[in-house]
């Protein structure tokens, strides 16, 4: 059995429809590359799978637990978890405060404090810093480690590289590594294609928000990537 899987999904927002009977499948520590152009469905897609979005219709299981209409707060408790696309982290809290804010729904595992300085080794560096004082890319560590404060089972990363330099980029999907080593699996919702199928065992592609294109991510041909893609 997945450890997420997701059957026949719809998502709204009032009367527009967003995402079209989707299925989906992530087994226990894999990585899963979700890619599409803006306004394919993708953040919408993750929204709905932890909770965010009450208009949603079709089945959502968590390891063999149907979340479909549970709410977020429970969601998390399961370990479920999204990075947010923008980091959202709280401007007003310390690296360290926003990092600790990741327990309040705590799982039991090994994920700590310290787990997560020594991932991220310049976050321990500026641990009593705010947000706005570090660059895009070290908010994004600090938005990864707050998730992994939580112990999660998944997660759910949504444009982690949008905006970022190169160099930052390449420190945080290294991380990656060190992430499922622990057995965490991962959903890499990029438009970075290339990066994300590098990081990747399988692929989906949207359209629309519809499917239009899964499989194998590192086999994926790119012509009919390209045309999944752009509907060509």
């Amino acid at each position: 059995m997945a450890l997420l899987e997701v059957s026949g999904l719809q998502v709204f927002y009032g009367d527009l429809q967003a995402v079209f009977d989707m299925d989906f499948t992530v087994g226990d520590g894999e990585a899963v590359a979700l890619v599409g152009a803006n306004g394919a469905g993708k953040s919408t897609f993750l929204k709905a799978l932890v909770g965010l979005n009450e208009e949603r219709k079709g089945a959502v299981y968590f390891d063999g637990i149907d979340i479909s209409r549970m709410p977020a707060e429970q969601v998390s408790r399961l370990g479920l978890i999204m990075v947010p696309e923008g980091r959202l982290l709280f401007d007003s809290l310390t690296i360290e405060e926003n990092l600790l804010m990741g327990t309040v729904n705590r799982r039991s595992g090994t994920w700590t404090l310290r787990r997560v300085f020594d991932l991220f080794p310049i976050l321990e560096e500026r641990r009593r810093m705010y947000p706005g004082q570090l660059s895009g890319g070290q908010q994004q560590m600090a938005a990864i480690g707050r998730a992994l404060m939580s112990n999660p089972r998944l997660l759910l990363c949504d444009e982690i590289s949008l905006g970022l330099a190169p160099v930052m980029v390449e420190q945080i999907y290294r991380s990656f590594a060190d992430i499922r080593r622990e057995g965490t699996a991962v959903v890499l919702v990029e438009q970075d294609v290339k990066r994300a199928l590098g990081a990747s065992e399988r692929v989906y592609c949207l359209l629309k928000g519809r499917v239009s294109l899964t499989g194998d991510a590192r086999e994926t041909n790119p012509e009919r990537l390209t045309q999944a893609y752009f509907g060509t």
